[in-house]
């Protein structure tokens, strides 16, 4: 039996915890022939002083074990952590427990913000990691050491396990059984609650861009808007320098120290996010989309759509369009 430790922070989203832990004893229900033991012990435990875990939608879960009560030392299979809802004090407390468990855990996998507190401990230095989508930036800011990657829904490298957003943590749950115990339990599992084994896309799919702001209130802060405004235009830095009244070589300076990205990147992501809404909330065609959001065909909204969010824009619209087009 693999010994599965989770630990569960206060304040956090208490279904990522259960829901792994349903998995793994999904996965004990379905034995197989030879098979009597169960294969996950899953024991949950809390940095907080008192067992009870609160969580942020009002529902309580009961810890077995405080964190600080449980032998770093102690052989484990995997540890899981979560990261959300933690306080600094908490987190530290996690860092330092997580730094002498390690050696002692054949794995160590985080959920979601937990990639936080694994690259604390150094154990994400020099390797592929990947969080919640809108912590990527601040984990590759914070720890350079680690190699961060926007696209996948879990990372796997070496014995250190990182996953995106939230329910991601069960795609990553999969994938630590089909390691275990083979293809046919993972599937059968997927299969009996209605999951996908392989999630098309990655986690980026369900992204949102929060397009820059100005830090100042000028040329720069008037333009962003104007650039909303023309998406479909020819929006070269030549074109925004000069509507502006600034040489290219001023305005791209300018534009980046006020707003975090380069001109180029920011229209990118504008007309991104544009093609986006447009799926999701029009029934125009690809083309049209395209040529409406500055894309200029179908064939480079699809390039785009691949690249960036790693699905094709009928995919897209297919997963996240308003009700009443269907």
């Amino acid at each position: 039996m693999k010994k599965i430790l989770i630990i569960v922070p206060d304040g956090g989203m208490l279904f990522e915890a259960a829901g792994i832990a349903d998995i793994l004893m999904q996965a004990n229900r379905l034995q197989m022939e030879g098979v009597v033991s169960p294969r996950y012990g899953i024991t949950l435990a809390t940095p907080q002083l008192h067992p009870v875990i609160h969580g942020q939608s009002g529902l309580n879960l009961l810890a077995d074990h405080r964190l600080s009560d449980i032998d770093p030392r102690a052989p484990c299979d995997t540890i899981l952590i979560t990261g959300r809802g933690l306080d600094e004090q908490e987190g530290t407390a996690v860092v330092d427990w997580l730094r002498l468990a390690a050696p002692h855990a054949r794995r160590i996998a985080s959920i979601c913000g937990g990639a936080m507190l694994l690259a604390q401990t150094g154990l994400l230095d020099g390797r592929r990691a990947t969080t919640h989508w809108r912590l990527l930036e601040t984990l590759q800011s914070t720890y350079p050491a680690v190699n961060v990657e926007s696209g996948p829904l879990y990372i796997q490298d070496g014995p250190i396990w990182t996953s995106g957003g939230v329910t991601s943590g069960f795609d990553l749950t999969l994938a630590l059984i089909e390691e275990d115990y083979g293809f046919t339990l993972a599937r059968n599992i997927a299969q009996d609650l209605v999951m996908y084994l392989r999630r098309p896309g990655g986690q980026l799919q369900f992204s949102r861009f929060n397009l820059k702001q100005a830090t100042a209130s000028g040329p720069i802060s008037a333009l962003l808007p104007w650039i909303l405004q023309h998406i479909a235009d020819d929006l070269c830095v030549e074109k925004l320098a000069e509507q502006v009244a600034m040489s290219p070589r001023n305005f791209t300076r300018v534009f980046t120290r006020e707003t975090g990205v380069s001109p180029a990147r920011y229209v990118a992501e504008a007309r991104l996010a544009a093609a986006r809404e447009r799926l999701e909330q029009t029934t125009d065609s690809l083309e049209r989309i395209a040529e409406h959001t500055g894309f200029g065909s179908s064939i480079n909204l699809r390039r785009i759509f691949e690249k960036q969010l790693h699905l094709t824009p009928g995919d897209y619209r297919q997963r996240f369009h308003c009700r009443k087009m269907a």
